[in-house]
């Protein structure tokens, strides 16, 4: 299909300030698409309020507002830009794309929406259509499509106040219970509830920060697989899958905390294809047209039970992470697609032979792992829950797993060349143990069970203990194969030591 020329020019929500849980990813993506729309020659409007960003600089949009990023600021602004198109005198009009400044620029836009403003100034939304991201954010509208659909979701209900929230508690029937808040960011305001008194804590703090006032309670599915789908879609229904990504860390890790690896490593072809076709079934359902979307799944390591956890029906986190792994420029090919273009005619920029709509595969794998700063936030509780805590991440590509891992953890910028093996201590509390020296039963025990930033690092000393991967696995639930790649590393560590000594 031929691009939009009814469209004069593209108005950008930007992502706002950088905060825990939405950082510079979406300046990555911002700018992408500012580029690829003024490539198309679209007259390209960008507000974000954060003027230390690239996509702020002044060769990425022909105008940029330095402005809060709320409601009534876009509306001042949409004004004043029908009114420049009127003064210029074209019959192209202004629309705007919703879905590349992350949750603020997406609520943003449907509060304009919900309000009336887009509809009173006659500006149309692309990317995804408001009833679109309704479906795909509202949990309770999601979870009853899921279901229309055929695939599982977790027992769960929706509560609005305490009342509503204390029945659906009495209904699962058990702790723990995960809370997740109706368009959030970053799991804000959501938790893990072990007994009623956190319950009521959380589920209070839940429901005042979500803007519509909601919360999901959900089974616990703490201890089970999560994998990651980037996802696109276009006008003639081709739907490609970018990257799977897989969750080194169990289901109860937020996943911007977790260490991740694409693609994934653990499933068989049987599963992965059947989480493939589950993925292009929701993105039809939900409804997202043309664009990205990033699709969360758990798996029980038991049963294999496969349940859909939640989408994000706009460019996300993980997009951005799936572009550099996989070389596909999701933000400037989502771009395309809202003006028109479907994958079939937009060419590949690393073969620049094949169009997008064949799906990239690499023959690598990519690690990343945030980055905490702990140590900034002394009254920070360092474990690790559903609401994200890190500040930033490092991503490395090897030819396997245990050459990514060792490359990230060396890139991490805290003074370790790897899981260990280094010659340098290891500091718990007042106490330094040398880098050989075996640590206490208990404190690995301690450290394994409790999910924390310092946990990958604790799997090389259980297993300089003497933990066997299955002791480590019920510890932890990291899945097998992960641990018995980093067994081979420690191996490969003790065999080296060995020699050492020897020579």
């Amino acid at each position: 299909m031929p691009r939009r020329d009814d469209i004069h020019s593209v108005l950008i929500i930007g992502a706002g300030p950088i905060i825990i849980g939405q950082a510079c990813e979406f300046d990555y993506s911002g700018t992408q698409a500012c580029k690829a729309l003024k490539e198309e020659g679209y007259r390209v409007v960008l507000v974000n309020s954060n003027p230390a960003t690239i996509m702020t600089d002044p060769e990425f949009a022909d105008r940029t507002y330095i402005e809060p990023v709320t409601p009534e600021a876009v509306e001042k602004i949409i004004v004043r830009e029908l009114a420049e198109l009127k003064k210029i005198g074209t019959d192209g009009k202004l629309v705007l794309l919703p879905t590349l400044g992350g949750q603020t620029g997406l609520n943003t836009a449907m509060e304009l929406f919900r309000t009336g403003v887009l509809q009173k100034h006659g500006v149309e939304m692309i990317g995804a259509k408001a009833d679109a991201i309704e479906r795909g954010e509202d949990r309770e509208r999601f979870k009853e499509l899921m279901l229309e659909i055929g695939l599982d979701v977790p027992v769960s209900g929706i509560a609005h106040n305490m009342d509503d929230a204390w029945a659906i508690a009495d209904r699962i029937g058990k702790f723990p219970l995960i809370i997740r808040p109706a368009y959030t960011l970053g799991g804000t305001g959501g938790g893990i509830a072990y007994n009623r008194d956190e319950y009521e804590e959380l589920t209070k703090k839940g429901i005042n920060l979500s803007p519509v006032n909601e919360i999901l309670v959900e089974e616990s599915l703490i201890g089970w697989k999560e994998y990651e789908m980037e996802v696109m879609r276009d006008k003639a229904d081709n739907c490609v899958i970018i990257c799977s990504i897989e969750n080194f860390d169990p289901m109860g890790v937020h996943t911007g905390d977790s260490i991740t690896v694409a693609p994934i490593q653990t499933l068989t072809d049987k599963e992965y294809q059947i989480m493939r076709d589950a993925s292009f079934a929701i993105i039809r359902a939900v409804g997202v047209e043309t664009g990205g979307s990033n699709i969360q799944f758990s798996v029980n390591p038991d049963n294999g039970r496969m349940i859909v956890i939640e989408m994000n029906p706009r460019v996300s986190r993980s997009s951005a992470l799936a572009s550099k792994a996989t070389g596909f420029p999701i933000a400037k090919i989502a771009a395309k697609l809202a003006v028109g273009y479907t994958l079939d005619e937009i060419p590949n920029d690393i073969t620049r032979e094949t169009p997008t709509s064949f799906e990239p595969t690499i023959d690598y794998v990519v690690t990343k792992i945030p980055r905490f700063a702990f140590e900034k936030f002394q009254q920070a509780d360092p474990t690790l829950n559903t609401q994200m805590k890190s500040v930033g991440e490092a991503m490395a590509i090897g030819r396997t797993f245990k050459e990514s891992l060792q490359k990230c953890l060396r890139s991490m910028e805290i003074g370790r060349a790897g899981l260990g093996g280094d010659g340098k201590g290891w500091r718990v509390s007042d106490t330094v143990y040398g880098d050989r020296d075996i640590l206490p039963r208990d404190l690995i025990t301690q450290k394994l069970t409790t999910p924390n930033a310092e946990r990958v690092f604790y799997l090389r000393h259980a297993l300089r203990a003497g933990l066997t991967v299955d002791e480590i696995f019920e510890l932890s639930k990291i899945d097998r194969w992960f641990l018995t790649q980093i067994q081979q590393i420690v191996d490969c560590e003790e065999e080296l030591a060995s020699v050492g000594a020897s020579a």
